[in-house]
């Protein structure tokens, strides 16, 4: 087992927020190690360069290289998340926080979010448990899930979502023909993932200039077809 790691995107001078990026990618046998080539880790880079774009030099951009791979039971991902937000507490002094992650990322996202710090929430087709359940009042939470999706199940990712929103501020995007490793129509989850995120942290782009779809969970609407 390795050490987790911060890789930075983006780090202004003066950032008025933090955003996280985690991974995703399932356990190989014999094979535990992160690998920064690895695709499920190559493919949160584009999305992490998006949102430092969004955030327009006002968000400082970080992703999470994890610790092993997959969800183990000795360390998880949800443990590397919490590392990484104490580094960001520690180096940033209290920042509004946003997480954004993908499969496994993206369920560690949402078990992280009731982190003190923590504004806002992105779940890219998260890979996760029907009976997954934390409190995230007072946060925005999005999820963007591909109906295609044969890995993670869109519809436990629906019940998840409408048990979280009891207590929070959740939307859910389906994404028609959507698949789960995000490379068809991948610019889409992009930028719903920054859109979001930097309206939820800064208050811009407003919902007229977001994304369609997300202007639309910006409105108010919690379940929108892409």
């Amino acid at each position: 087992m390795s050490e987790p790691r911060l890789i930075e995107t983006r780090i202004p001078r003066d950032p008025e927020g933090v955003v996280l990026v985690f991974h995703g990618g399932a356990s190989r046998k014999g094979n535990a190690m992160v690998s920064p080539t690895q695709l499920s880790v190559l493919r949160m880079k584009p999305v992490a360069r998006r949102i430092a774009r969004a955030g327009r030099g006002r968000l400082a951009v970080l992703r999470l290289l994890n610790s092993v791979r997959g969800w183990g039971t000795d360390v998880t991902p949800l443990d590397d998340a919490a590392w990484a937000l104490e580094q960001v507490r520690t180096r940033f002094g209290g920042l509004p926080t946003g997480l954004v992650g993908h499969s496994l990322g993206g369920r560690a996202a949402l078990l992280a979010g009731d982190q003190s710090d923590v504004r806002s929430v992105v779940a890219l087709n998260p890979w996760v448990y029907p009976t997954d359940t934390v409190d995230l009042a007072g946060r925005h939470v999005l999820f963007v899930h591909g109906m295609r999706d044969r890995v993670a199940d869109p519809a436990r990712a629906a019940a998840v979502a409408r048990r979280l929103a009891r207590t929070a501020d959740v939307g859910f995007i389906e994404v028609p023909g959507g698949k789960h490793a995000m490379l068809r129509g991948g610019s889409f989850f992009e930028r719903a993932a920054a859109d979001f995120t930097a309206a939820s942290l800064l208050g811009e782009p407003s919902p007229d200039r977001a994304l369609p779809a997300v202007g639309q969970v910006l409105r108010g609407e919690r379940w929108v077809t892409a």
